[in-house]
């Protein structure tokens, strides 16, 4: 549970260190019409839940960090449900979508997990104040 926390704080922090600006330009609304959001259900078969956690650790990390779409893999656990995991995801747009899943991490995790999950349901989402997206991390 430790290694999700650090996880978590790491993506966070890494996000906030990496939006310059506050304000929107034209550039940035323009980008925004254009992101990919949406919200992984996923749940995790009983006795896997530290193995998937570490799974999940690594291919966030690694993709938060390397591949300049992904704007954010926000992984979340159901309080009352620890082996109910929710992911919010934001890529650039559906070509950095698209590139993040041929990648070698995201590759390992989903051949990796497949006997970890019990379900998974790939929620999109449509963003109602795409004009917040740019201060999304900055009060953090």
């Amino acid at each position: 549970m430790k290694k999700f926390f650090t996880f978590l704080l790491a993506a966070l922090t890494f996000a906030a260190c990496n939006k310059p600006e506050a304000k929107m330009t034209n550039d940035q609304s323009h980008m925004t019409k254009k992101l990919i959001t949406r919200i992984a259900e996923i749940e995790v078969n009983e006795g896997y839940l530290e193995e998937y956690l570490a799974a999940a650790h690594n291919v966030g990390t690694k993709s938060v960090k390397s591949e300049e779409g992904v704007i954010c893999i926000f992984p979340m656990q159901v309080k009352d449900s620890t082996n109910t995991i929710r992911i919010l995801e934001i890529y650039r747009n559906e070509e950095a979508y698209q590139a993040h899943l041929q990648t070698p991490h995201f590759l390992e995790y989903k051949q990796g997990t497949l006997h970890m999950v019990k379900s998974l349901q790939l929620v999109a989402t449509e963003p109602l104040a795409p004009e917040t997206m740019p201060l999304i991390f900055k009060k953090y």
